[in-house]
């Protein structure tokens, strides 16, 4: 990368490399090398840490992917099937269940009621992933009929990860940890367990409130894992990244599916979803994608196979307007 392509760069993320401001992590992958890494900004204001392309981020919804990753490796080892319905995994659930399958949860068709609109008043105490399950079954039924159009579900991501514990006989971080991250060395990479775990090299998150930035780092939902709990950084996804042209984790027929519009509509424009991912077609390529939005981090990854492109970028804002930065970064090294 040339000096005058990476001061580009510079320029784009000016509004993130300030001393007193919480900052961002990018990466541009082609042809299987790093073109460009680097941090702006603070991960923690309080310490004046720095951000670095080792800082790890809460990725939240781009977990989905890994969740769904998870589901498929099992399926490969014939553990589950992806017509199995929720009854074979939780003989509680309520009838509206009978009918929901694991591709309903993978491909957001499964109409499941969002558990964040049903969380008790007062609740302090942040929920888990069981705790979604005791919600879903208080339900009396869908918001729409399983099968029958899109319906972004973190509901069915959370059902997802607790589905994975219940055929493993492992806890998610630990199923995560043993057949993904530690097959492909993304040593940092972490389902975060307060109280259980430790997140290295830790991004926190803020929100720009009325006396600045202030810390937003937690919240009701924070420790659910199967839809958002993910901590990992752009070192740590390059090797993800890299893993998805390969066998390393599942066969590539399965991958394909998972890259299949399996639900030609979604909640974006021109994109369908697979498994864990939002696909769609970007100047004759394909693209496949996701985004990740939480009390104090946004995040986002955009691949391009049939180019070997792809653009990660991490930020421990609210509600950052990194959609544009991408499209920028995506149209120099396309």
């Amino acid at each position: 990368m040339s000096q005058t392509d990476e001061k580009i760069v510079d320029v784009l993320f000016r509004d993130f490399d300030r001393q007193e401001a919480p900052g961002a992590a990018a990466i541009v992958i082609k042809d299987g090398k790093a073109l460009f890494a680097k941090g702006y900004g603070l991960a923690d204001l309080e310490r004046k840490i720095p951000c670095t392309t080792n800082t790890n981020f809460r990725l939240a919804s781009v977990t989905k992917q890994f969740t769904a990753m998870a589901v498929l490796i099992l399926a490969e080892q014939g553990k589950l099937s992806l017509e199995d319905r929720l009854p074979k995994f939780f003989p509680e659930f309520p009838a509206y269940g009978k009918t929901i399958s694991l591709r309903h949860l993978l491909t957001h068709t499964s109409g499941l009621p969002d558990y964040e609109d049903h969380i008790p008043a007062g609740t302090t105490i942040p929920l888990s992933d069981r705790d979604v399950l005791f919600i879903l079954r208080q339900q009396s039924k869908t918001d729409v009929v399983p099968g029958a159009q899109f319906h972004y579900s973190n509901s069915a991501y959370v059902l997802l990860a607790l589905i994975v514990e219940n055929v493993s006989g492992k806890t998610f971080p630990v199923f995560l940890r043993e057949k993904i991250f530690d097959p492909l060395g993304m040593t940092n990479s972490i389902a975060y367990v307060a109280g259980r775990s430790c997140v290295p090299n830790r991004a926190y998150g803020y929100i720009n409130g009325t006396s600045g930035w202030e810390l937003s780092d937690q919240s009701a939902t924070s420790a659910v894992l199967g839809d958002g709990g993910i901590y990992s950084s752009v070192a740590d996804l390059v090797k993800w990244d890299l893993a998805l042209y390969t066998e390393k984790l599942i066969n590539r027929t399965m991958l394909a599916d998972a890259f299949t519009a399996h639900s030609s509509q979604s909640d974006f424009e021109g994109s369908g979803y697979g498994y864990g991912w939002y696909v769609g077609n970007f100047r004759g390529t394909e693209r496949i994608w996701h985004y990740g939005s939480t009390c104090g981090f946004s995040t986002r990854i955009e691949r391009f196979p049939g180019r070997r492109l792809s653009v990660i970028v991490l930020t421990n804002r609210y509600e950052s307007e990194i959609s544009p930065i991408i499209e920028e970064l995506m149209e120099l090294f396309w």
